[in-house]
């Protein structure tokens, strides 16, 4: 069986979310908080399968709070026009 990239060390780390997608087909994120030096600075690995396809991403604590921000500034402003709750 192939390795899955990042396994390793997500398998070491816990899982700080994992969500599953309404919408399209077996869609899925993971967060897990990565470090991959001991002693440099953690990184957020964002992993997003979508069927046997996955997309992985290691972003700096700057660049996800940036990331946050707009996604918030967005769900906000969709669900204050559609009047949407979660």
């Amino acid at each position: 069986m192939a390795k899955e990239p990042g396994s390793t060390s997500e398998a070491q780390a816990p899982s700080l979310a994992h969500i599953k997608l309404p919408l399209g087909h077996q869609q899925e994120i993971d967060l897990y908080e990565q470090q991959l030096v001991e002693g440099s600075m953690p990184l957020l690995r964002i992993r997003i399968r979508e069927g046997k396809r996955f997309t992985i991403f290691d972003i700096d604590p700057i660049s996800a709070r940036k990331w946050a921000e707009s996604m918030q500034d967005w769900s906000e402003k969709v669900m204050q026009n559609s009047q949407t709750t979660v």
